[in-house]
């Protein structure tokens, strides 16, 4: 199946990006929102990107305008009928992602592949809201999504071989490396990423090192860009406690189950650098 047209459901972090490469890479777009204001609040985090882009010569102005003209906006999920492709990236929580599913399953037509950018929720369970579960997967992207280079596609046990190699084809095409997920909690990155951030977290809990000692170590020692306590605070703490729950409960292994400092901290409000604190101050930049 060849895509033409795009759907987006949600424009927060992950929906803006993710309509902008599609743009980007020449595809008409439809992004859903529950309000408009969401939506223009999207469409400038979009465009603000984009003159980046210009900024460092890597686009001109005109093809900025472009890519922004491909890009609509509404509150209606029936207007998105016409995509061939859509991809969720609402809020990280089963019955709203399933009560959209079921809803844009008695409004798209039957060749319409659905896709989620979850990052640990249930491929398969998902699917099952539906009435099309073989063309049906998850298409996990990173954030920043303009700049990260990695989508996971993850199959369920539904997904057929067209669908899968549909949204291969898409992902390669806005400029994405594809690695291949069964569809198990976590996936491939955060099935390995979970355990680091949250025994990092353990570190700095007894007292092993400080957050800025455990944070120098894995950047000069592995040669990782950003340290792990620096990397939750990206993140944001709640979300890493929310996918290390969904994932101890899949698993019964303690490796994925929050420490009490985490708990204590996302309880306490401090998500990190999206409240203005986590393991870090960043009150003057919120």
């Amino acid at each position: 199946m060849t895509i033409h047209k795009v759907g987006v459901v949600g424009c927060g972090q992950m929906g803006s990006g993710i309509a902008q490469v599609s743009a980007q890479a020449g595809y008409d777009v439809v992004v859903r929102e529950v309000t408009d204001e969401l939506f223009q609040r999207g469409h400038k985090r979009i465009a603000g990107s984009l003159d980046k882009f210009v900024e460092r010569q890597k686009m001109t102005p005109a093809e900025r305008d472009a890519v922004l003209a491909r890009i609509k906006g509404t509150t209606r999920l029936a207007d998105l009928k016409d995509c061939d492709l859509i991809v969720e990236a609402a809020t990280e929580d089963f019955n709203e992602k399933t009560k959209i599913f079921r809803e844009l399953d008695s409004i798209c037509g039957s060749k319409t592949i659905f896709s989620s950018n979850t990052s640990s929720l249930p491929i398969g369970d998902m699917a099952a809201a539906t009435k099309r579960p073989d063309r049906f997967c998850g298409l996990h992207f990173f954030n920043p999504v303009p700049l990260m280079k990695l989508v996971e596609v993850v199959r369920s046990i539904d997904t057929s071989e067209a669908t899968y190699q549909t949204a291969r084809a898409f992902a390669e095409s806005v400029g994405k490396t594809v690695v291949t997920a069964k569809d198990t909690p976590g996936f491939v990155v955060n099935l390995l990423l979970i355990p680091y951030l949250l025994d990092a977290v353990r570190a700095l809990e007894a007292g092993v090192a400080s957050r800025e000692d455990i944070d120098n170590g894995m950047k000069l020692g592995c040669g990782h860009p950003m340290g792990p306590l620096t990397l939750l605070d990206f993140i944001g703490l709640d979300t890493i406690h929310y996918i290390a729950e969904i994932m101890f409960a899949e698993f019964k292994d303690t490796r994925y189950a929050s420490p009490p400092l985490l708990r204590r901290m996302v309880n306490a409000d401090h998500h990190g650098r999206k409240s203005g604190r986590g393991f870090y101050d960043y009150s003057g930049q919120v």
